[in-house]
């Protein structure tokens, strides 16, 4: 079972986005795909798409009372092969108790392995901000993703803040014998200006000292109003774009969305081909 955490220190870059349509296009592809929205404060992956079975708990019922009956706690969209744990913290409780627990950020990569349905591949959405939750997806996680503005603002608060957090978790994940998390940093609605390019650029070039952990993918998530519409349609993007208009630069969210699962996920390459 591959793990992927979408995960940044900062609200409103695209991360559920992100996970809900890398999500459905490898559910597209024949693998079966749990999202899990851990984003308790802002849980919009939870309604992103039509469900088909809504399961009476949650990420919750999860975490707090390690509710493992697929049942209670997994929750399936209309979209075949694509599960969800949905987000239901109504109290904001969940961030407390799992930071006075012994084991708090290591109990979501214990439960996963004792989930009933074999899945291929679990994508994690947390919340914009350092939590002991997203420490908990990072610990469980096989690798990260994290988008990211082609500004250098943007690429200064990633430094200060998106990649300390990887640092501190890192260092716990070396004392579990876990070894360093992969992190891909992908662009998310870069415009096709020289300024946007020649920032990109350079945000490159300052990420390649981070060592090989970091990783800039090569695709970039443009920025075109087919994301929005596929949100409030409940559909993933590629649905509704499959090749690029004529008259546009931009690949169309179909080749985005292939390009960016296939340096993730390198083996399953072909399947997202395929779709």
């Amino acid at each position: 079972m591959q793990v992927t955490a979408t995960y940044s220190t900062k609200g409103g870059t695209g991360k559920t986005t992100g996970s809900a349509n890398l999500g459905a296009l490898s559910a597209d592809a024949g693998l079966r795909t749990l999202l899990i929205d851990l984003d308790t404060g802002q849980p919009t992956l939870s309604s992103y798409f039509p469900l088909e079975y809504t399961a009476p708990g949650g990420v919750y019922d999860l975490l707090v009372h390690n509710t493992v009956d697929a049942d209670k706690v997994i929750s399936r969209t209309q979209i075949p092969n694509l599960d969800i744990i949905l987000s239901n913290d109504p109290h904001n409780q969940l961030e407390t108790l799992l930071l006075h627990a012994a084991d708090g950020r290591l109990r979501l990569r214990t439960l996963l392995a004792r989930l009933p349905n074999d899945y291929d591949l679990v994508v994690i959405d947390t919340k914009g901000a350092a939590a002991v939750t997203v420490e908990a997806a990072l610990v469980a996680a096989n690798n990260a993703i994290s988008p990211l503005y082609p500004e250098m603002l943007a690429a200064r608060e990633f430094h200060r803040g998106t990649l300390q957090l990887l640092k501190g978790v890192n260092n716990l994940r070396q004392t579990l014998g876990l070894g360093e998390l992969p992190l891909n940093v992908v662009f998310n609605r870069q415009d096709n200006s020289n300024d946007a390019r020649d920032i990109a650029l350079e945000i490159r070039d300052m990420l390649k000292t981070m060592g090989n952990s970091v990783c800039v993918l090569q695709p970039h998530i443009p920025a075109l109003v087919t994301y929005r519409v596929a949100a409030s349609q409940g559909v993933p993007a590629h649905h509704l774009e499959r090749a690029k208009p004529a008259n546009r630069r931009a690949a169309s969210a179909l080749q985005t969305m292939q390009a960016v699962a296939c340096e993730v996920w390198p083996q399953w390459k072909q399947r997202f081909e395929g779709v």
